[in-house]
């Protein structure tokens, strides 16, 4: 596999697995985090690395490494591995995902800003998703009953039992607290927001069609989707909190193996379920807008990107992140037409929110 992020969570899963079953790893690319990278290195033997950073090339220990987004696409286009697995965060990732279709190969995708912002131009034929709610769409759809709706369940994220009044004072600390697990920066934030439910439900859009979708507050994070049948019945999959089960679907198309230890639910002993609520998460209020036009995923992606930045940054507090993107989806009403048009919106959008005041 070509495996680009891996030394995030998504990608030191992916190797897990890789070791696991015997399968062989080409290229590496990683971000800052050169001493896992080191010791990915010495286990795997991958053909060629790839950094972000030019000044770290000198501390890899790789006679093959280079640098930048440039030799990220190079990489694919070169390698005779047919299947790339993109656990890259942000818009980053969608230039290597549209590289990977052009040149033929199969795509195991966490990088959901890749359908997010271009999935009306991406061929989801030859890709496999890693998210684990979409990925249990996809295990419970592999009947022919008629579907009335598909769910996703959201964690509530780290504001989800804080009184609402006071999530306006919430600090970044705060925003990285989340109540069942450690996740990268900007994925937990949108947690927080509700951000990333929202781009998971535009991401199934794009990998299932059109149809009804929405998304529930499951505390536990054991139940990761549902689907309504149009007969009334409901089924969902439920699994421990282990991305090494989607990842292992992805890379060998099945698993006979056992990968998780199954859910006990006497140990689970109840579940809870709450409403996603606007007042709790105020760009709640832009779902339904944005999933009648999902072509504009672009326009909220490259806002909260932005505004993200600007939190972290402490220049905006963590309410005004959800109120720059529906500012910017709402004064940006156009649909892009094409990628070249995805990448300039992306630019636009991204120059109006740093001069909100």
């Amino acid at each position: 596999m070509i495996l680009l992020g891996s030394t995030g969570s998504i990608g030191v899963n992916a190797l897990a697995i890789a070791e696991r079953f015997g399968l062989s790893v080409d290229t590496l690319v990683a971000g800052r985090n050169i001493t896992l990278l080191n010791q990915q290195i010495q286990k795997f033997f991958p053909k060629r690395i790839v950094v972000l950073n030019p000044q770290d090339i000198a501390s890899v220990n790789h006679p093959n490494v280079h640098a930048g987004e440039e030799a990220i696409l190079e990489a694919i286009e070169s390698s005779a591995s047919d299947f790339v697995v993109n656990a890259l965060v942000g818009f980053a990732g969608f230039r290597p995902t549209l590289k990977a279709l052009e040149c033929g190969k199969r795509i195991a995708l966490a990088n959901k800003e890749s359908l997010v912002v271009g999935g009306a131009f991406v061929d989801t034929s030859r890709i496999i998703p890693i998210d684990s709610e979409h990925f249990g769409l996809w295990y419970l759809n592999q009947t022919a009953r008629p579907i009335s709706r598909m769910l996703i369940t959201a964690s509530g994220g780290a504001f989800r039992d804080w009184p609402i009044e006071k999530i306006q004072e919430a600090t970044l600390k705060d925003a990285l607290n989340h109540p069942n697990w450690s996740m990268g920066q900007k994925i937990t934030i949108d947690s927080a927001s509700m951000m990333n439910k929202m781009f998971e439900l535009l991401e199934a859009r794009w990998l299932f069609g059109e149809g009804e979708y929405d998304a529930i507050i499951e505390t536990k994070s054991i139940i990761h989707a549902l689907i309504d049948y149009q007969d009334g019945s409901t089924t969902a999959h439920l699994a421990n909190a282990n991305m090494q089960l989607p990842i292992a679907y992805a890379l060998m198309g099945k698993s006979d193996a056992k990968i998780l230890k199954s859910v006990n639910l006497l140990e689970v002993g109840s579940l809870e379920f709450r409403e996603i609520t606007s007042d709790r998460y105020p760009i709640w209020d832009i779902r339904q807008e944005l999933l009648a036009n999902p072509a504009r995923g672009v326009i909220v992606n490259a806002a909260n990107e932005v505004a993200i930045e600007q939190f972290v940054d402490g220049k905006i507090s963590f309410l005004e992140i959800s109120t720059r993107v529906m500012d910017a989806f709402k004064h940006f009403e156009q649909e892009p037409k094409s990628i070249e048009d995805i990448f300039y919106l992306n630019n636009e959008v991204r120059q109006y929110v740093r001069k909100l005041t």
